[in-house]
């Protein structure tokens, strides 16, 4: 446990923080499955569906600082890939 008083506060932010930023995480955690497992299994009528869902998640996930800018973009780059190529 931190003892200096900028660190305790320090300590109570990040945990705030982390602990609104989990649903976020969470969600494109699930999402992310769900469309690669989708895609694996030669199922690109649903995952075509799912791909705004899996770009809006993406991009949240951004915005919150869960993921790099060029991350999620990467990721987007590689999912529309993964929906092309079969």
């Amino acid at each position: 446990m931190p003892l200096i008083k900028s660190a305790i506060k320090r300590a109570r932010q990040s945990e705030k923080r982390r602990v609104r930023r989990l649903p976020f995480k969470t969600q494109l955690k699930t999402f992310t499955k769900k469309f690669e497992d989708l895609a694996k299994e030669g199922k690109m009528a649903d995952a075509e569906k799912l791909l705004p869902r899996v770009y809006k998640v993406i991009d949240t996930a951004a915005k919150k600082h869960i993921l790099h800018r060029n991350t999620a973009d990467r990721r987007k780059a590689l999912f529309a890939k993964m929906l092309k190529k079969k």
